[in-house]
């Protein structure tokens, strides 16, 4: 055999290869298709030259390189096909090892076309490279007598290999997340990402579904997009889509807001998801054992609500159903699948779009019902409102939804966009129905307690001002208006008074029943409060928020009743039990650390720095104060987390606080040192702050810090405050994310409230160089 490739060294092959693609990827005006278009075009030159005139093998090319959709940083994925018998160890070695040296990825095979079949067939990855096999060089001929086997063999054994495929985008999802609601989403692995476009192009190669339609071929062509600028600004390839990528990737593109560029890639993620899930209820479908049924007639439609039935596993209208004349069949519909936990079809919910006669305004009672019933549905509500969403039915229904549809959260706390957020929140609200006397109220509230945040300005005051036309849009009476536009107006108001001021001062009651005077708005709020947290992510619940804010309510509740709020003992059994020896004590179980000393100014900095030392993260504190012979004692109890590794040592920590109780002097040191070892961090996104609070404590004056989080903040702060002569009565920490918001209880030597201005100033400029 002629071998063109050894007239040319290892080193000149791969200069030319890495020259090629150099030439590529340095012209900025090349993007997109025109880019992938390129590099496919100067690898595939290059392989030509390499192999030449070749007979009797072939140089296919599969997978992304295969489908001529390759980004800066893919990897090559060839296959060096050869007849029985033949010799080609040469002419591989002259291929692999030039892309070795060129630097660019490979993942390469060398085998006949039975061979490759037959892998593939026991290898579900190899088998769908396969189906992308395009030829490149040498003999087409086994080029296309591979391809043939290749589709041939997954048609056969369909039946087999679509669950294996389906099983895959499921554990695909739970690995990567959905892409449409990361804020640094897996554009290839995570759900409704590169790889779901490619399973949904291997079950229509199955012949059990359609191809990817041109909606869903745009959104693939537009991650595609993003990926390759992504590629080209990574010394790596990788593809996820990392925050401080999201502007330089969006001007490459042509975009100048990145909002709108975050909004365009979750729309391509929420297609890209909806025509997967499909594409997987027919694989399943044509995968389940054959039913007797089958072989004689459809199959059996069962009635679910007036023109609405279920047909084998999806919600469909009925025969007589005309959504022209029937405007609230689309909600009765959405009603039905929620309620049955089934997919609305999607040729039913296309129908629905194109055919549905608009509502009447107000909504009659049976529209409203049913879009509470949906809502009330819980989890299955999410696919049907997903249904709803794709088709244009959603903004239809409420065209306010249009200012929030995939828009991005960019609290790191937030799992979802601003919409999904809405209606995971309706679907935990739906849990707690049964705690209220008005579940209705409360499932339209979760849903649009955000509303505002697609608007300029503060959400709150922005919902406030679009939700009560929403409300007596869908038909809600005046009361009800007034009701749900309350739980929009005050959905922050329980977990902020709660967690930033001290419960027990009488002020704090004041501040909620200054707001909600009605009982059952309170049960409300407090319901929305829980499912508001939940569908935000784990960072913003925890059992100690909980407590604290069911502890608030409980004395809003009393106090609403007209009866004296009696106190409960804020200290556990076991921190009694410490304070009660009245001496110096260490606690840690399991993530609380309680620290017990006999009280004298300064304790909390000490503890904060202390806790900073040992790698501690502190979400929570609460300082109080317990009775013992010796006299009074400071029970500070700290929510901890270790920054890194596990919990610390306790018989250290307790040593470094004994430390610290008799001389601090050394405390300040060692935290520099230890500071030293960290990274610096990059600059917040927003300045921090210092509030003043002189109407919510009776008796002291709070101040509050909202800052970006580093290590020994919290030691700063407070010893600031300790350093001005201020001794600071209680204090509610909490870290949220990589934020924290800080609220201190300060009196000053003589017990008295900090209101001369220019002792509050320059506190202010020393709290905030502390940060």
């Amino acid at each position: 055999m002629a071998d063109p490739a050894r007239e040319m060294s290892d080193g000149e092959a791969s200069a030319r290869l890495r020259d090629a693609r150099a030439a590529v990827l340095g012209q900025p005006s090349l993007i997109g298709a025109p880019l992938r278009a390129a590099l496919t075009a100067a690898v595939d030159n290059w392989l030509i030259e390499m192999v030449g005139e070749e007979s009797d093998v072939a140089l296919v090319a599969v997978g992304g390189y295969g489908r001529q959709e390759p980004a800066a940083g893919s990897d090559l994925d060839l296959v060096l096909l050869h007849r029985e018998g033949w010799a080609v160890a040469d002419l591989a070695n002259s291929l692999w090892y030039p892309i070795w040296d060129a630097g660019v990825g490979l993942d390469h095979s060398v085998r006949t076309v039975d061979q490759a079949v037959a892998v593939a067939r026991e290898d579900l990855k190899a088998m769908l490279g396969l189906l992308d096999a395009r030829h490149v060089a040498g003999d087409p001929a086994l080029t296309a007598a591979l391809r043939e086997k290749v589709f041939g063999t997954w048609r056969r054994d369909a039946r087999k290999r679509l669950p294996e495929l389906v099983a895959a985008v499921a554990e695909r999802t739970e690995r990567a997340g959905e892409l449409a609601f990361l804020l640094e989403p897996d554009l290839k692995e995570s759900r409704g990402g590169i790889r779901d476009c490619l399973a949904m192009t291997a079950i229509a190669a199955a012949w059990v579904a359609d191809a990817p339609g041109d909606e869903v071929r745009s959104a693939y062509d537009w991650l595609l997009d993003v990926r390759g600028e992504l590629h080209r600004r990574s010394a790596r390839g990788s593809d996820r889509l990392v925050k401080q990528e999201h502007a330089p990737v969006a001007l490459a593109l042509g975009l100048s807001d990145t909002d709108d560029f975050l909004r365009r890639v979750f729309e391509a993620g929420r297609i890209v998801a909806y025509a997967t899930d499909e594409a997987c209820r027919r694989a399943d479908a044509a995968t389940r054992p054959v039913r007797r049924w089958s072989r004689r007639s459809a199959p059996p439609r069962r009635p679910l609500a007036d023109g609405v039935v279920e047909q084998d596993g999806e919600v469909h209208l009925a025969r007589e159903a005309n959504p022209a004349e029937d405007p609230v069949l689309v909600l009765r519909a959405a009603a039905a699948a929620a309620q049955a936990g089934r997919p609305l079809a999607v040729h039913t919910a296309r129908r629905l779009a194109a055919e549905s006669a608009p509502l009447p305004e107000p909504w009659p009672e049976t529209a409203r019902d049913a879009f509470v019933a949906t809502l009330g549905a819980g989890r299955p509500a999410i696919g049907v409102f997903e249904a709803l969403d794709q088709v244009g039915l959603l903004v239809r229904l409420i065209p306010e939804w249009a200012a929030v549809r995939c828009q991005p959260q960019h609290n790191a706390a937030h799992r979802f966009t601003v919409d999904r957020h809405l209606i995971e929140t309706a679907a935990e609200a739906a849990v707690l129905t049964r705690r209220v006397a008005r579940p209705d109220l409360l499932l339209v509230g979760a849903l649009l307690h955000d509303i505002g945040k697609g608007l300029p300005g503060d959400h709150t005051v922005a919902g406030v001002a679009i939700v009560p036309a929403i409300a007596a849009r869908i038909g809600l009476p005046p009361d009800d208006v007034a009701t749900v536009t309350d739980l929009v107006r005050h959905h922050l108001l329980l977990p902020d008074t709660a967690t930033r001021r001290d419960l027990d001062d009488p002020a704090t009651v004041e501040i909620v029943t200054s707001a909600i005077t009605d009982p059952s708005r309170l049960e409300l709020l407090h319901a929305l409060t829980i499912a508001d947290a939940a569908a935000t992510g784990p960072a913003a619940w925890s059992d100690w928020k909980a407590g604290l804010i069911a502890e608030l309510v409980r004395r809003v509740s009393v106090a609403l009743a007209g009866e004296p709020i009696r106190s409960p003992q804020p200290l556990t059994d076991a921190q009694l039990e410490l304070a009660s020896r009245g001496e110096l004590a260490v606690d840690l179980s399991g993530s609380t650390l309680t620290v017990v000393a006999p009280d004298r100014p300064g304790l909390l900095w000490r503890w904060a720095g202390v806790a900073a030392l040992h790698r501690l993260v502190i979400h929570a504190a609460v300082a109080a104060s317990a009775p013992s012979p010796r006299g009074a004692m400071a029970v500070t109890a700290f929510e901890i987390v270790p920054r890194f590794g596990s919990m610390p040592d306790l018989d250290a920590l307790g040593a470094d606080i004994h430390q610290a109780y008799t001389d601090a002097d050394p405390l300040e040191a060692k935290l520099a040192d230890r500071e030293r070892t960290y990274a610096n961090p990059s600059a917040p996104s927003a300045p921090p702050v210092v509030l003043w609070f002189d109407d919510e404590s009776n008796a002291a004056t709070i101040v509050e810090v909202r800052a970006h989080d580093k290590v020994g903040l919290l030691y700063r702060l407070t010893r600031v405050l300790a350093d001005a002569g201020l001794d600071v009565q209680s204090a509610r920490i909490q870290t949220l994310g990589a934020e924290v918001v800080d609220a201190f209880y300060v009196v000053d030597a003589t017990g008295g409230t900090v209101e001369d201005p220019a002792i509050r100033q320059r506190l202010e400029a020393e709290l905030l160089a502390a940060c």
